[in-house]
């Protein structure tokens, strides 16, 4: 029996979770990955890199079972995920000097623009709840030392 896929939408997007999420994986088994009691810097990529892929599992299962909505993949938006690129190359060239909050605010602003639906009273509350979890967190759950506010010289 042929396995058919219903939601070519929802399919594409599931084998692009995998396809990251074990390239994430991947790379993180090359560092330290110590225990959940004392992680090493591949611990927490890693273990998200294959929770990630197996979402996409699921989305991909989602996708062809006999009750998933009829819905073909007309093309891609480039222009959407040429903009979320963007914001996550302006994130990673950031954060060292700008900090963990500014970092995350460009990251959430100009991600928003991707969306058709981009509104800007949305992306402060999306980017503000995001800086609060992250700093609740990584800093102050799990005590990494990051860098949270821009250095002095960046101004």
């Amino acid at each position: 029996m042929a396995m058919k896929i219903r939601n070519q939408t929802d399919f594409a997007t599931g084998v692009l979770y995998v396809v990251l999420g074990g390239f994430a994986a991947f790379i993180a088994s090359g560092y330290t990955m110590g225990t959940a009691a004392d992680m090493g810097t591949g611990f927490f990529p890693f273990w998200l890199g294959v929770i990630l892929a197996a979402i996409g599992l699921a989305i991909c299962g989602s996708s062809v079972a006999s009750g998933a909505p009829m819905e073909t993949l007309s093309s891609w938006d480039w222009k959407a995920l040429g903009w979320i690129c963007v914001s996550i190359l302006a994130f990673a060239l950031l954060f060292e000097a700008a900090g963990m909050v500014l970092s995350i605010f460009v990251l959430v602003f100009v991600s928003s623009v991707a969306s058709r639906k981009f509104r800007w009273q949305g992306a402060i509350a999306n980017a503000f709840v995001l800086n609060v979890i992250c700093y609740g967190a990584f800093v102050r759950l799990l005590n990494i030392p990051l860098r949270v506010w821009p250095d002095p010289w960046f101004w």
